[in-house]
């Protein structure tokens, strides 16, 4: 017994080489594929037609049948892992219902190569716009918040101490142009998904007469790639979408871990509602951040799975093959299903997560994040250069901290006194002018510098970044009309092919 799928191979194929490669092959692929290589088999149909390479009444037997198939679904193909994988077993089903002369033909012009090819990048394609409108979704989510909490005014930390007052809004807008960083990344990769491989066959293209043009506009793509050799051998596009979705969630468990220690009894800075939280088998007190915990373990699958596609492909030649093929976009449909369900999760956190403004209102009331503005106090009213300034204030914090006051409770004596050890001088400044630092915001509001945190400035970011975001959303949307467009197209085609081959039979007969 031969191959089922070739005459050059006399032996059918191992049971350890069914089980262990094609078998997992086809089910990891048939169910997932199907769909996109009924619309490339419908698209090569069409272009074969117009291009007379395929007369009417075949290509009207391979319509009726392409769209039998397609009404039918993928369940009613009997799946034989001796035909390698999904290709020969579609064919062989198209083939039972056309014979083998008809059936046969279809493949004119053509490889599994640039079938295979053409399926990763429909699939990265429609994944990245998805990824992108979930994303665009985060970020507007995170606006609407930042909008809410523009006033709340917390400490802002840098090393893990207080650093500077800030508001949650600011942080959160912050946030939503690292996301808006992410979501033009999503749209380079789109990009450079957006070119068909289908008609470079198996590496050389082909000498039949065929429009690469018209299948790949048929598909939705902006153009054809150049190159049949790069159409085949390249994969970059998953790579690249990979690893923007792994940057984005690098930016995503930051805030994660920003929320997660934020949330601590310690800290109070923010609560969660109960049915985002899990609790102890044991301990009856507990509330435990589980979205937290599985958020921050995400990111680093996401890490791992771009690691392994980027390992899988180092060192194989520039052609296609099975591991630079195949075997390295597995990682990148594992992470985009991944990342889908994170960004939900992301924007139910965003959303729901309820800061306790009092509670960050006195935390950066005490804990000297304010006296920043002390030394620059001393720059401007006692003539001192801001590195005197520095130590100065450092003094004074060191003295506070000895005797346990708050920042809230420092004088003008304590400064006066700082002034004289450090550097000889009589600053005398006004009490009014210290309480004005040292409130945080009065502090916040009078940081003016452009891209500070004062609320007006946030505010009027946040419109910005609002209508930034609807650009983006728009550049997708018009993607996905386009690619919803070309699909109604290509049905509308192959019903007009059925539609003439069908009357020409009924002509004939009469």
């Amino acid at each position: 017994m031969e191959s089922k799928v070739s005459s050059r191979l006399k032996q059918p194929l191992a049971s350890e080489v069914i089980q262990h490669i094609f078998l997992p092959r086809l089910n990891r692929e048939f169910f997932a594929n199907f769909e996109m290589l009924n619309e490339i088999n419908q698209a090569h149909l069409w272009m074969l037609h117009e291009r007379r390479i395929l007369d009417d009444e075949t290509a009207g037997a391979l319509a009726r049948a392409l769209m039998k198939m397609q009404q039918d679904g993928p369940a009613a193909v009997e799946l034989d892992a001796a035909r390698e994988e999904a290709y020969f077993n579609y064919e062989a089903h198209l083939i039972k219902l056309v014979g083998q002369d008809v059936g046969g033909r279809l493949h004119t012009a053509r490889s599994r190569n640039d079938i295979g090819a053409t399926i990763d990048r429909i699939r990265a394609r429609d994944f990245a716009l998805r990824i992108g409108q979930a994303l665009i979704g985060v970020a507007q989510a995170a606006l609407a918040q930042a909008r809410k909490y523009a006033h709340y005014v917390m400490p802002g930390y840098t090393h893990m101490q207080a650093a500077q007052p800030i508001t949650y809004g600011y942080y959160l807008s912050a946030l939503v142009d690292a996301w808006s960083r992410d979501i033009d990344r999503v749209l380079l990769a789109l990009g450079r998904a957006d070119a068909s491989p289908l008609g470079s066959c198996a590496l050389a293209g082909t000498s039949f007469a065929i429009d690469r043009h018209a299948t790949s506009a048929m598909l939705g793509f902006s153009r054809p790639l150049d190159n049949a050799l790069d159409g085949v051998a390249s994969r970059d596009f998953a790579l690249e979408l990979s690893a923007a979705l792994s940057i984005m969630m690098v930016t995503c468990s930051r805030m994660v871990q920003d929320f997660y220690i934020w949330s601590t009894p310690e800290f109070g800075y923010l609560s969660f509602p109960d049915s985002i939280a899990s609790t102890s088998s044991i301990m009856p007190q507990k509330k435990n951040p589980a979205v937290l915990e599985y958020l921050r373990g995400k990111t680093g699958h996401l890490i791992g799975l771009t690691t392994a596609a980027l390992s899988t492909v180092k060192s194989t030649h520039f052609t296609h093959s099975g591991d630079s093929s195949r075997e390295s976009t597995r990682t990148c449909w594992e992470a985009c299903e991944e990342a889908l369900k994170a960004l939900e999760l992301i924007r139910l956190l965003v959303e729901q997560v309820a800061p306790d403004r009092d509670r960050m209102a006195d935390r950066v009331a005490r804990d000297f994040s304010t006296v920043t503005d002390l030394a620059d106090l001393l720059v401007r009213t006692a003539n001192v250069s801001f590195r005197d300034a520095h130590h100065i204030i450092g003094a004074v914090v060191r003295v506070a901290l000895e005797r346990k006051l708050p920042a809230s409770d420092i004088t003008s004596a304590m400064i006066d006194a700082a002034a004289r050890e450090q550097l000889g001088l009589e600053v005398a400044l006004r009490e009014e002018d210290i309480r004005a630092c040292l409130d945080p915001v009065r502090n916040v509001a009078s940081r003016l510098s452009y891209g500070a945190p004062a609320p007006a400035l946030v505010l009027q970011r946040i419109e910005e970044q609002g209508a930034a975001l609807a650009e983006q959303g728009g550049a997708i949307d018009a993607t996905a009309r386009r690619l919803d467009d070309a699909r109604a197209l290509l049905r509308e085609r192959i019903r007009q092919m059925v539609s003439e081959d069908g009357n020409a039979s009924l002509h004939e007969k009469h």
